[in-house]
Protein backbone atom coordinates (compact mmCIF):
# COMPACT_ATOMS: atom_id res chain seq x y z
CA UNK A 1 0.00 0.00 0.00
CA UNK A 2 1.93 3.43 -1.03
CA UNK A 3 2.09 6.16 1.44
CA UNK A 4 -0.11 9.28 0.83
CA UNK A 5 2.00 12.09 -0.04
CA UNK A 6 0.97 15.36 1.92
CA UNK A 7 4.26 17.65 0.62
CA UNK A 8 3.24 19.59 -2.75
CA UNK A 9 5.66 21.75 -4.50
CA UNK A 10 4.30 25.52 -5.07
CA UNK A 11 5.43 28.05 -6.57
CA UNK A 12 5.87 32.12 -4.88
CA UNK A 13 5.72 34.80 -7.11
CA UNK A 14 7.06 38.57 -6.64
CA UNK A 15 3.84 40.65 -5.31
CA UNK A 16 5.56 43.78 -5.83
CA UNK A 17 6.95 43.67 -9.38
CA UNK A 18 3.42 42.55 -10.65
CA UNK A 19 1.91 45.49 -9.16
CA UNK A 20 4.81 47.74 -10.52
CA UNK A 21 5.19 46.33 -14.20
CA UNK A 22 8.54 46.35 -14.45
CA UNK A 23 9.22 43.80 -16.75
CA UNK A 24 10.50 39.76 -15.95
CA UNK A 25 8.75 38.19 -12.99
CA UNK A 26 10.78 36.84 -10.10
CA UNK A 27 9.16 33.16 -9.44
CA UNK A 28 10.90 30.63 -6.32
CA UNK A 29 9.61 27.17 -5.90
CA UNK A 30 9.42 25.17 -2.69
CA UNK A 31 7.32 22.40 -1.05
CA UNK A 32 4.79 23.05 1.65
CA UNK A 33 2.53 20.54 4.05
CA UNK A 34 -0.89 20.78 2.76
CA UNK A 35 -2.43 19.15 5.73
CA UNK A 36 -0.49 21.80 8.26
CA UNK A 37 -0.77 25.06 6.07
CA UNK A 38 -3.91 25.08 4.34
CA UNK A 39 -3.72 29.01 3.77
CA UNK A 40 -1.13 30.12 1.11
CA UNK A 41 2.23 30.78 1.89
CA UNK A 42 3.53 34.33 2.29
CA UNK A 43 7.66 34.61 2.17
CA UNK A 44 9.82 37.61 1.65
CA UNK A 45 12.75 36.60 -0.84
CA UNK A 46 15.23 38.46 -2.93
CA UNK A 47 13.73 39.58 -6.56
CA UNK A 48 16.74 39.75 -9.05
CA UNK A 49 14.66 42.03 -11.08
CA UNK A 50 13.79 44.76 -8.38
CA UNK A 51 17.10 44.00 -6.81
CA UNK A 52 15.93 44.11 -3.15
CA UNK A 53 13.42 41.81 -0.93
CA UNK A 54 10.50 41.59 -1.43
CA UNK A 55 7.28 39.48 -0.35
CA UNK A 56 6.29 36.60 -2.45
CA UNK A 57 2.55 34.96 -2.56
CA UNK A 58 2.17 31.29 -3.84
CA UNK A 59 0.08 31.03 -7.07
CA UNK A 60 -2.16 28.44 -7.89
Amino acid sequence: MAKKENRVQVILECTEQRASGVPGMSRYITTKNKKNTTQRLERKKYNPYLKKVTLHREVK
